[in-house]
């Protein structure tokens, strides 16, 4: 009985554990959910008349954060955004009682690419300066709008694929050239040939380039005026401008579309692409492309490492102290990976590939400066304990009758571990890629010194042979959270964001997990006979 209800004593302790870590976890979904999601519901636009304590009376137009009465006074605290011609996005303002308010119902928000949202009153639109009239005003702006992103999109798509693919030929041609020149095998009629395909690709990058310039000049033709809380009229190009709402006249239904729109457009744009300030694609795409990567480079490796441990090197001294050097490699601090892969992968490796393959390009590096391809191979090094653990824990679960009973048959040792052996520690090894993506996907600290960056012009696949580039620099959703929220000028107006990128990078790695996860399943129920 004593034993019974020391037994039941853990099963409760072992339940209440799991059930804070779950609590926990939906507490963290639900903050970052809360207070990310927000950033993309229509928030109604207030009008103030504020009686500050002292001076005359102050007019702002702008969304209400937070009001509360402080004695005879009342604080609040408005977005008042238009930061590129007048205050900042926040402001903190006392009104000696409660300030008059109104919610226009004609107040619009613009959200532009660059400098926060602007919140005014549409006065009229403009093509070259002539003043565009039409019955629904609303409906030709949003028409307006939808072709001015048309040509940004036909001119991206011409700068970044076209324009680079005859980029990419021009510099083909010019080293092959150079490569023969060297050799003293460029004839004239290799000159004459050269000189001609020259030609032609620089005349269709000139008519590119025309048609580049004609779709820009198209694209900032119309223009608006936005009349601000004081009465001051601005013009702002539709090229700055991603969206516009009136919030204060939209329905429920109106304010849900526009909630799944932002999010999409935080998801699938890019600021490098003529998206807003707060596109998220590039650091999504880069931080996926990483870890499989990543996984690609570490799972060979840690595999191949824990067979050897477990199956052929025996039991003596070596293995004990790889086994403890694995464990210690487990507990070094991220950071050190970070100075180790910019010292030995970007610095020695990258500079020695540089100068034996891409001497021509020098002292420009090539694979010589931190990129896609140290940063996937630094973070490879930072999990391979993980997996080489998790790998070998695996190994030594499957029963030995199995190996002596397939050796017997007259298997060797190589075919008993590639039939017998490998297969029933599959799940083990994706439990050990798990735990490696769920680290890598996090880790900001070492990426900052070999790959990641802030604002990363292209992607690392383009539609330019080889298409997957990995010397180039890229983003990443954890570096993206440390700059939003310790980096930026404008702390106040991007905090929703860093909860919003906090929350896609947590879904992400469950979505790597869960796929791991299922395939671990399935590969342990078609193996599960072979144990019994």
């Amino acid at each position: 009985m004593k034993a019974m209800r020391q037994n039941d004593r853990w099963r409760w302790l072992t339940a209440g554990a799991v059930a804070v870590c779950l609590l926990a976890f939906t507490l963290l979904i639900g903050l970052l959910a809360w207070q990310g999601m927000r950033a993309f519901w229509p928030q109604p636009v207030d009008q103030y008349l504020f009686q500050p304590p002292e001076g005359s009376a102050v007019m702002v137009l702008g969304e209400t954060l937070h009001k509360q009465p402080q004695g005879e006074q009342w604080r609040y605290v408005v977005k008042t955004g238009n930061r590129d011609f007048s205050a900042p996005d926040f402001r903190v303002l006392y009104s000696q009682g409660a300030a008059k308010t109104r919610r226009p119902a004609d107040a619009i928000v613009l959200q532009r690419r660059s400098g926060g949202n602007a919140y005014g009153w549409l006065i009229e639109l403009r093509e070259d300066n002539e003043v565009l009239t039409a019955r629904d005003r609303d409906a030709l702006l949003h028409q307006r709008l939808v072709q001015v992103h048309e040509q940004l999109r036909q001119a991206s798509h011409i700068r970044r694929v076209q324009m680079a693919r005859l980029n990419a030929q021009l510099e083909s041609l010019q080293q092959q050239a150079d490569e023969q020149r060297q050799r003293g095998t460029f004839t004239l009629q290799d000159q004459s040939e050269f000189d001609a395909n020259s030609v032609a690709l620089q005349r269709r990058f000139s008519a590119l380039a025309q048609q580049l310039t004609h779709l820009q000049h198209e694209s900032e033709r119309d223009t608006l005026v936005l009349r601000d809380v004081q009465g001051q009229d601005h013009i702002i190009p539709l090229a700055q401008v991603v969206d516009a709402w009136y919030p204060n006249a939209m329905s429920f239904g109106q304010k849900l579309q526009h909630f799944f729109s932002q999010i999409w457009q935080f998801v699938s744009d890019s600021p490098t692409s003529g998206g807003g300030e707060s596109g998220a694609f590039p650091a999504i795409f880069g931080t996926v492309l990483m870890v499989l990567l990543m996984s690609i480079i570490v799972m060979p490796l840690g595999v191949v490492a824990a067979v050897w441990l477990h199956e052929y090197a025996g039991r003596h001294t070596l293995t004990r102290l790889v086994r403890i050097a694995v464990v210690n490699l487990a507990g070094v601090p991220s950071i050190v990976y970070g100075v180790f892969g910019l010292g030995f992968f970007v610095w020695l490796i990258g500079g020695t590939i540089d100068q034996l393959f891409f001497s021509r390009a020098l002292p420009n590096p090539t694979y010589g400066t931190p990129g896609l391809l140290w940063a996937a191979l630094t973070l490879a090094l930072l999990t391979l304990p993980v997996v080489i653990v998790a790998t070998e824990e695996g190994l030594s679960r499957i029963p030995d009758n199995l190996r002596q009973g397939s050796l017997a048959l007259g298997a060797t040792q190589a075919e008993t571990l590639w039939r017998v052996v490998l297969p029933l520690a599959v799940p083990a090894m994706l439990t050990g890629l798990i735990l490696a993506v769920a680290r890598a996907a996090g880790e900001t600290a070492p990426l900052m010194l070999v790959g990641v960056v802030k604002m990363a012009p292209e992607l690392p696949v383009d539609a330019v042979f080889p298409y997957l580039h990995l010397d180039r620099k890229f983003m990443h959703l954890g570096f993206q959270i440390y700059d939003l929220a310790f980096q930026s000028p404008n702390i106040d107006a991007d905090r929703p964001l860093v909860y919003a990128t906090a929350l896609l990078l947590v879904v992400i790695i469950l979505s790597l997990n869960l796929l791991a996860m299922a395939l671990r399943h399935r590969l342990r129920e078609r193996y599960r006979l072979m144990t019994h």
